[in-house]
């Protein structure tokens, strides 16, 4: 009785596993069957007409597209509407504003390593945002203002 009690729960347990694991092939599946609205692609090319090697990514929630322009590497999102909300430009540090340098270099977080910096833009802002580390563990996302000013610091666990 004890060894059909065994057998009962491995086979219950190998169902169940296998139940997430098609749950989660399912839900890859779906995000990458959904269309990419024409809206978006007719705003990536209104607002980025020159872009290049564009590859579009659906986010469940919203619509990025990965492109170069110019030489160098931008991300801009969508809402599933089509309609942009953000770009994203990596930039090196030392393309950073002198604003932005000295508002760090007065931060708390001056000492932290700078990992990777990104100019933000959105209709009604442009804005910077590094992330940095401490050791191996500390790590954040910073925001600063085109004037130097931190505006958030939200902790995070990869970059």
């Amino acid at each position: 009785m004890h060894s059909l009690k065994k057998i009962v729960m491995k086979k219950g347990l190998l169902l169940f596993l296998f139940s997430i694991a098609l749950a989660v092939i399912s839900n890859q599946t779906f995000s990458q069957i959904r269309k990419i609205p024409a809206s978006a692609t007719e705003n990536l090319k209104q607002k980025y007409p020159n872009a290049d090697k564009v590859e579009w990514k659906d986010g469940l929630s919203h619509f990025t597209a990965k492109f170069q322009l110019d030489g160098k590497d931008y991300e801009a999102h969508f809402d599933n509407d089509g309609n942009w909300k953000e770009s994203l430009t990596k930039i090196e540090e030392s393309d950073l504003p002198a604003a932005v340098k000295d508002g760090h270099a007065k931060s708390k977080y001056s000492d932290w390593s700078i990992d990777k910096v990104e100019k933000m833009e959105s209709a009604d802002k442009f804005q910077y945002r590094l992330q940095v580390k401490k050791g191996d563990l500390k790590k954040k996302v910073l925001y600063y203002t085109s004037e130097g000013k931190l505006t958030k610091d939200n902790i995070t666990l990869w970059f």
